[in-house]
């Protein structure tokens, strides 16, 4: 599994123009599922982006609070391009990356993951 993770004002994923899901304040994460993954690597996965100090203090201490400690919200990508193995040629292989409906499940676990271990309505999975 893998998770590019951004500090965001706001984000949102917008599909044939219209809007499907939006934040505030957060993190963007794109998460990439790979086809040996499975719900403790996603457990594991969600703790380490809940518990990252990405935000600074009032104070303006850098790197001291995380997004639970913000309040901020999360929007996660299911983005299966972070699998691509690029190291032959210049065609993308992305046969580690795992594939559709057993993607789909692992990715709401991860959804429902982190959910429990913050507050489910600031968790927006697109």
């Amino acid at each position: 599994m893998r998770a590019v993770i951004q500090r965001v004002l706001s984000a949102s994923v917008t599909v044939d123009g219209e809007t499907i899901s939006s934040i505030s304040q957060g993190l963007l994460v794109l998460l990439g599922i790979g086809k040996d993954d499975t719900i403790s690597d996603s457990e594991y996965i969600a703790n380490k982006i809940l518990a990252l100090r990405l935000f600074d203090s009032e104070d303006n201490s850098r790197w001291r609070k995380s997004v639970k400690d913000i309040n901020g919200e999360l929007l996660c990508v299911s983005q299966f391009t972070l699998l691509a193995n690029t190291s032959k040629g210049s065609k993308p292989d992305f046969h580690n990356a795992m594939g559709g409906e057993s993607s789909r499940e692992l990715y709401a676990k991860f959804l429902d993951r982190l959910g429990e271990l913050y507050q489910s309505g600031r968790i927006k999975g697109a």
